[in-house]
């Protein structure tokens, strides 16, 4: 891909339809860090369908015992990180009101400050490129690149998502968005 850097951090990458068959087939991934050394992202609308309490051997805070953990992705899928809706990690912030963790002492330290007006999600593992391999994805026509809000990351069905920003998109991608899993069976 010529030209500039341009990063990507803060915006949301889509399946544009071409990852059919592939670990981020419909996945929605928002982009916590791009240089040109690479980018790591976060797959936000697939659950794992299990709590934190029941995945980890640590010491879980009480008040996040219950909490669902989503897949971030297929990089290291025991390693825990997490976004925020503040600016509790400064130095991480990623868009305004969102910072992201990667620890438990972290959590524990934001058990000690909880309100219930805070929202976090959790993600076992992540996603990650190496230099120019995004940009490469990108120029195929892999991902398609999305603003990323905080309303979008907290207030809605993570397992929607995906088909939810596709219908703000053209007909095309409605279309997309309505048609079957798999398309050999439409």
């Amino acid at each position: 891909m010529g030209g500039a850097f341009k990063s990507l951090k803060g915006q949301f990458l889509l399946d544009g339809g071409k990852l059919n068959g592939s670990f981020f087939h419909r996945a929605v991934v928002f982009v916590c860090q791009h240089d040109p050394e690479g980018a790591f992202g976060l797959m936000i609308n697939r659950p794992t369908g299990h709590t934190i309490q029941e995945l980890s051997s640590e010491v879980i805070p009480e008040q996040y015992e219950e909490m669902s953990v989503q897949v971030g992705g297929p990089v290291q899928p025991g390693a825990l990180s997490f976004l925020i809706t503040d600016s509790f990690i400064d130095e991480e912030q990623i868009i305004p009101d969102v910072s992201l963790g990667h620890s438990f002492e972290q959590l524990i330290e934001l058990s000690k400050s909880f309100s219930p007006h805070r929202g976090i999600k959790l993600y076992s593992g992540y996603s990650g490129w190496s230099s120019g391999q995004l940009e490469d994805e990108i120029e195929n026509g892999s991902w398609m690149i999305q603003p990323a809000s905080r309303k979008l990351l907290f207030d809605l069905d993570a397992n929607n998502l995906w088909r939810h920003i596709m219908h703000q998109q053209g007909w095309e991608e409605r279309m997309l968005a309505d048609s079957p899993d798999d398309l050999s069976s439409n």
